[in-house]
């Protein structure tokens, strides 16, 4: 079966047909077309058995050539991922296929109730199977298409940042660790909020099925601001977590040390449930610096209603509170001035917390919790990161900062940004515009030349 699967890739819808149809039998029933006194119905018995054989040669694995060869477009590791998820899917398929091909054979031959409804049977087994498969294929082709448009360069722009975050944390490790690929992959989808799906976890997009790479979900309009791409940071964070083995440890380090402290359990079950993407937060804060902080201010600065809600299932922690919780990491990463700046900011907007539903009891504790969830998820060694911190491996500090300000000085007059990682490109954009260098148009078109030329 899997030579077939491998013949069967590089094949046509035809000519994979034909080839299936040999696998089945079905050919045998066509060269008896015969005598029968019923040539019509005949003819729609196998043309049942034809339909799913063509459904099952058109969910074909890729090729590696069919959305481009040019650096925007999927890479033969991310094709080749899918592929196997594909073959492993079709194999059930074919193999369905090949039953109602002999069972409509034989349905033709004696056509009574028991071998039409048998034919029925499989045949709607077959295209249930054809609906969940298409699914898939469906999802990835969109996916690997986008490549080939004008936003292509733009995607693959995103797929260099989100590659330079996993660089940077596995460069820096305290252990050798084995090495994920494929690598994140980048796609546009309309919405407003960016999103991400983890390696190896079931996807409903996928009936299910294990997501083979990591992908980063981006609405529009982010891209066409790529000063509010701190998002792939954080979504790049999400799968770091995960990839580190950290999303049980995090969890239960957080929880033991706000019990020690004499929390309540059910503060400590609120922050728990809050940590993935309070680790996202700042471990993106720790890849890009302070202009990071203004990226989650924007997303997080709404009107007071929403920005003082306290939803008990929510994965997020209160905006509000979230951005104190920022704050305090930008402070301890040596950027005091910045976090001042940024909490009298905040506190002006946003001057009585007490507006709001937030709990009582995590209002007056949220001032020396916050800074023990940090300490936990910054500033604590883990087995998993070679004993040392996270805040050791990414390890930004001031003298990065200046990097970013020149850069966005070049970014602007449209000059080569140089050697900076991609990641730091996405604060530059920030800090030229905040400082009007330049056009927002033209900020876009040079951050987008700049990582295309790498």
């Amino acid at each position: 079966m899997n030579g077939l699967l491998e013949t069967l890739t590089s094949l046509s819808v035809e000519e994979e047909t034909e080839q299936l149809n040999g696998f089945s039998g079905l050919e045998d029933s066509y060269s008896t077309a015969g005598e029968s006194s019923l040539p019509n119905f005949k003819s729609w018995l196998r043309v049942q058995a034809l339909n799913v054989t063509r459904h099952a040669a058109a969910l074909r694995p890729f090729r590696h050539d069919e959305f481009g060869t040019d650096p925007a477009s999927p890479s033969d590791a991310h094709i080749d991922a899918v592929n196997q998820l594909i073959s492993s899917l079709r194999v059930q398929l074919i193999e369905m296929s090949r039953l109602v091909g002999q069972t409509a054979e034989a349905a033709i031959k004696a056509p009574d109730t028991d071998h039409l409804q048998q034919l029925m049977s499989r045949k709607d087994g077959a295209h249930e199977r054809v609906r969940a498969i298409e699914q898939i294929w469906d999802f990835y082709f969109e996916l690997f298409g986008q490549r080939q448009t004008k936003f292509g360069n733009w995607l693959l722009g995103c797929d260099r940042i989100a590659l330079d975050c996993y660089q940077d944390i596995y460069m820096g490790l305290g252990i050798a660790r084995s090495i994920p690929a494929p690598a994140p992959f980048s796609y546009m989808k309309t919405g407003f909020s960016p999103a991400t799906f983890r390696r190896g976890i079931p996807l409903s997009k996928l009936g299910q099925q294990i997501n083979p790479f990591p992908l980063i979900q981006l609405p529009y309009h982010r891209l066409v601001n790529p000063w509010t791409l701190g998002a792939i940071l954080h979504e790049v964070s999400h799968n770091l977590q995960t990839d580190l083995n950290l999303r049980q440890e995090i969890p239960r380090a957080i929880a033991m040390r706000l019990l020690k402290a004499g929390m309540s359990r059910v503060l400590a079950a609120t922050w728990t449930h809050w940590h993935s993407e309070i680790f996202a937060d700042l471990s993106g804060l720790l890849l890009g610096g302070p202009a990071i902080v203004s990226s989650l201010m924007d997303i997080a600065a709404r009107s007071p209603q929403a920005t003082l809600y306290f939803h008990s299932g929510a994965p997020h922690p209160v905006p509000y509170l979230r951005v104190f919780i920022s704050i305090e990491l930008l402070r301890r990463m040596g950027f005091p001035e910045t976090a001042e700046r940024y909490r009298q900011i905040w506190q002006r907007i946003y001057p009585n917390p007490r507006a709001g539903n937030i709990p009582s009891e995590l209002l007056e504790t949220f001032s020396k919790a916050k800074k023990l969830v940090v300490d936990t998820i910054c500033y604590t060694p883990y087995k998993q990161l070679g004993d040392k911190t996270l805040a050791q491996i990414t390890g930004f500090k001031p003298q990065h900062q200046r990097m970013i300000e020149e850069a966005g000085e070049r970014l602007a007059a449209g000059n080569d940004p140089g050697i900076i990682p991609e990641r730091f490109l996405i604060p530059a954009s920030r800090w030229a515009l905040d400082r009007r260098l330049a056009e927002p148009k033209v900020i876009t078109k040079n951050f987008y030349s700049a990582l295309a030329r790498r």
